[in-house]
C-alpha cells in the first residue's frame, strides 16, 4: 500500500466528492450508450458489412489501447490527471459529432479511430485521480459503483432512443451528455484549486518500461487479462447460450446481465470496506472462486430460473474484478497513471482473447455452453496465478509511493 500524498484532503471534500460522483455518472452514461450500438451504428448509418464491422471494432480498440497507455502515463509525469479529462471529454464530443455527420463508412471509421481511441480513457483518469489525490480503496470503489449504474439503465435507455428517434439520436445524446461532463470537470479543476494543499508533485514508481520488466506487474497482467477473457467471452455468448442452448428468447440474456449489473453495485460498496480488513488480492481470489463456480454451473443450466438465479454468483466475481482489481493495480504499481492504464488494457486484451475463446467453446459436444467451461478453465488459471504469485517471492517487493514515501506496516 501507498502513502497518500499531501492533497490528500481532496478526495474526501465534499464538493469535490460531488463532482466525482456526477462526472463518473456522465462518463459511464455516455459509453454506456455508445459502446454497444457502435456495430449498429455503422450498419444502419453506412451500410458495413459483418467483415467491415469487425475491422473497423478491431482498429477502434486498436486506436483505445494505444491511447489507454499514452495518455495516462504522460499525465504521471505532471500530477495533473484533470485537463487530460477535459481533453477526453472534447473528444468525445468531437467523435459523436463526426459519426452523425460522416456520410461514408471510411470517414466514420477514420473518426473511431483518430477520436474514439482518446475519448475512452477518460473513467481511467478519474480513478487515476482519485488515486493520486489520497482517495481510500472503499472510495475508489464507490466511485466505480456509480459507473456500473450507468450501465445498468444506460444501453435500454440507448435502444429506447435509438427506436424512436432515430439512430444518429444515439449520437447526439451522447455529445449532449459530453458537453455537461465538460462542465462538471472544469468545476472540478477549480474545485481541485481551492481544495489543494502543497502539490504532491509528480507520482513516484516505476515507468512502463520498468515496470513491464517486473515479474509481479506480468503476472498481475497475466491473471486480469485471463479473468477479462472470461467476461467478455461471456458477454458475448449469452445471447447466443440463452436462444440456441436453452431455446428462450434472447431478451433473457439482457435479463441475466442486467441482473448482473444490478447486484454489483451494492457490492461494490460492501468491498470498499472488506478490502481494507482481508487486503486486495484475497477479495479478487475469493470473487475468481465464485467465477469458477459460475461459469462451471452454466454448462448444467437448463432454464431462465436458474440463469438469473446464477447472477448471484457472477455478480462477485465481476465486482472483485473491475473494482478490486483496480486498486490491486494501484497498489502493485506506484503511478496511478500507469495502474489505471494496464489495468483497463488487460480488459481489451482479455476482450481480444475472447473470440477465440467463443469458437473455441461453441465447438464441443456442450455447444455454447462449452465457452463457459473454457471460462471456468479461464478464472482458475487467473486464480492459480494470483494465487501462486502471492506465496512466491514476487509478493514480498513493496509497492513505489505515491507521494514519495511507504505507509507503515
Amino acid at each position: 500500500m501507498t502513502a497518500a500524498p499531501t492533497t490528500a484532503v481532496i478526495a474526501d471534500a465534499p464538493p469535490t466528492r460531488s463532482l466525482l460522483q456526477g462526472s463518473a455518472l456522465l462518463w459511464g452514461t455516455q459509453f454506456a450508450f455508445l459502446n454497444p450500438a457502435i456495430g449498429l451504428l455503422l450498419v444502419t448509418l453506412y451500410d458495413a458489412t459483418p467483415v467491415q464491422v469487425g475491422l473497423a471494432l478491431a482498429a477502434y480498440n486498436a486506436s483505445g489501447l494505444v491511447s489507454t497507455l499514452v495518455v495516462p502515463t504522460r499525465a504521471d509525469r505532471s500530477g495533473d490527471y484533470l485537463r487530460p479529462l477535459m481533453w477526453c471529454g472534447a473528444f468525445t464530443i468531437a467523435l459523436t459529432t463526426a459519426l452523425a455527420l460522416a456520410t461514408t463508412l471510411p470517414l466514420a471509421v477514420l473518426a473511431l479511430v483518430a477520436l474514439g481511441g482518446p475519448a475512452g480513457v477518460g473513467i481511467g483518469l478519474i480513478f487515476a485521480y482519485q488515486r493520486y489525490t489520497g482517495a481510500t480503496s472503499s472510495q475508489i470503489m464507490r466511485t466505480r459503483a456509480v459507473v456500473s449504474f450507468a450501465w445498468v439503465g444506460g444501453p435500454p435507455l440507448a435502444a429506447f432512443l435509438m427506436g424512436f428517434f432515430g439512430s444518429r439520436s444515439i449520437l447526439w445524446a451522447v455529445a449532449g451528455i459530453g458537453v455537461v461532463g465538460l462542465l462538471l470537470t472544469r468545476a472540478l479543476v477549480r474545485a481541485h484549486a481551492r481544495s489543494a494543499h502543497p502539490s504532491a508533485g509528480a507520482p513516484r514508481g516505476d515507468r512502463m518500461t520498468v515496470a513491464l520488466r517486473r515479474p509481479d506487474v506480468v503476472l498481475l497482467l497475466v491473471t486480469f487479462v485471463a479473468l477479462g477473457a472470461a467476461v467478455s467471452a461471456q458477454v458475448s455468448a449469452m445471447p447466443l447460450f440463452v436462444s440456441q442452448r436453452l431455446g428462450l428468447g434472447v431478451e433473457w440474456s439482457g435479463v441475466a446481465l442486467g441482473t448482473c449489473a444490478a447486484l454489483e453495485i451494492p457490492i461494490l460498496i460492501a468491498l470498499g470496506r472488506l478490502v481494507a480488513r482481508f487486503g486486495p488480492r484475497r477479495l479478487v481470489a475469493m470473487g475468481s472462486v465464485a467465477g469458477v463456480c459460475y461459469y462451471g454451473l452454466l454448462t448444467v443450466v437448463h432454464g431462465p430460473v436458474l440463469l438469473v438465479a446464477a447472477q448471484v454468483l457472477n455478480a462477485p466475481f465481476i465486482a472483485t474484478m473491475s473494482g478490486v482489481g483496480l486498486t490491486l493495480f494501484q497498489d502493485v504499481i506506484g503511478r496511478p497513471g500507469l495502474a489505471s492504464a494496464l489495468f483497463m488494457n488487460t480488459t481489451r486484451v482479455g476482450a481480444v482473447v475472447a473470440g477465440p475463446v467463443v469458437a473455441v467453446g461453441g465447438m464441443t459436444s456442450l455447444g455454447y455452453a462449452g465457452v463457459f467451461a473454457v471460462c471456468a478453465g479461464l478464472v482458475a488459471t487467473g486464480l492459480a496465478v494470483l494465487v501462486g504469485a502471492r506465496l512466491g517471492p514476487l509478493s514480498r517487493r513493496p509497492a513505489r509511493p505515491v507521494g514519495g514515501r511507504r505507509r507503515a506496516p
